[in-house]
């Protein structure tokens, strides 16, 4: 508990010297929480001297920091000899995460990367096996079970140590564009779709984890020195930094997200309003790997998905609601993002098709 003590002291150092904005951005749901503790009782093991040497009440009741959240994913690992918290088919002994570290650092590309990621968890953990599927436009982990589907945070599990592993070797966020559950929806459901800020769906056929197929191809630049920084704050720093809320491309997203698509402002208006020339505002989005017209168009696409799987809404009202001036419009961006028509993908997701 003396090494847990310090770790404490660390975080709490830098959580006294973080602003309350970012503190707010830093925070994970106490649900998160009670079902990483359950790995605990599972296995017939106390939760209350592990909460103690955090500084954390008996009962957690409150969302708190993602460092404090990482130090507890530590110490969970710590105490069962296992970073995936009892939940895989085998256990991913204590170092896994390091070594699967090294294993993708050399890969050329994102897409090598991820396919020696994947083996790597495969042979550790044995069950759920992994598998990259590109199809659509998306590239696609998909999660195989052998038996009964897992619990929703066993998956989301799993996707916060590839995606954040992924993301750093790139170093950008990857957007997620869909999220699968093969298990039924938990009751804080509402979180993971707030944790992911993509459309989820929990009771589906296969677990899987959608994004942008053309990411595959960006490519790794990592040093074994920046791997060393890297892991020193793993995992808080995979749950803060390449959260979709990060950086100013969040601050952007978060604006057009209060507005319907028609009542966005050009880049000009946009600039003004977060007080900034438009050429300083284009270079800092550029150092983030985006663009305005991307971000537009990403959330265009990830509210176009959800509306058609989620809602009745006829293909000219979703064009309508995105700000398309006629549906065909809607149709040819469509068929760039996921490689099929509206009609087609909302078909092949088993949602009925409105005829009217």
């Amino acid at each position: 508990m003396t090494k847990l003590l310090h770790i404490f002291g660390q975080i709490y150092h830098r959580e006294r010297t973080t602003t309350m904005a970012e503190l707010e951005r830093r925070m994970i749901a106490p649900g998160f929480v009670e079902e990483a503790l359950e790995s605990l009782r599972r296995m017939g093991k106390p939760t209350a001297p592990l909460l103690s040497a955090l500084r954390l009440p008996p009962r957690v009741d409150q969302p708190i920091s993602a460092e404090r959240y990482g130090a507890l994913w530590l110490a969970i690992a710590a105490e069962l000899d296992d970073e995936f918290f009892g939940m895989g088919g085998r256990p991913m002994r204590s170092g896994s995460f390091t070594l699967l570290c090294h294993c993708v650092l050399h890969a050329p590309t994102l897409g090598q990367a991820l396919r020696r990621a994947l083996r790597f968890l495969n042979v550790v953990l044995e069950d759920p096996r992994g598998e990259l599927v590109v199809r659509d436009g998306l590239g696609q982990i998909t999660l195989q079970d052998a038996g009964e589907a897992r619990s929703a945070f066993a998956y989301r599990t799993y996707w916060i140590i590839l995606h954040g592993i992924t993301c750093w070797l790139v170093g950008r966020r990857i957007p997620i564009r869909l999220v699968d559950f093969r298990c039924a929806e938990p009751k804080q459901g509402a979180d993971y779709r707030l944790f992911f800020g993509a459309p989820v769906r929990f009771s589906q056929p296969v677990s899987r984890l959608g994004f942008d197929s053309a990411m595959l191809q960006l490519p790794v630049s990592r040093t074994a020195h920046a791997l060393k920084q890297f892991l020193r704050g793993a995992p808080a720093n995979i749950l803060v930094r390449y959260r979709y809320d990060a950086g100013l491309a969040s601050s952007v997203r978060l604006r057009l997200g209060r507005l319907p698509p028609p009542a966005w402002p050009s880049f000009v208006e946009l600039a003004a309003e977060m007080r900034m020339p438009p050429s300083t505002l284009r270079h800092r989005l550029s150092d983030e790997g985006q663009s305005y017209a991307g971000i537009k168009d990403d959330i265009r696409r990830d509210m176009a998905i959800d509306l058609l799987l989620n809602t009745p809404k006829t293909i000219g009202d979703v064009a309508a609601q995105l700000g398309y001036s006629e549906p065909s419009a809607f149709f040819r961006a469509f068929r760039k993002w996921m490689s099929k028509s509206p009609d087609a993908f909302r078909r092949e997701s088993g949602q009925a098709v409105p005829t009217t």
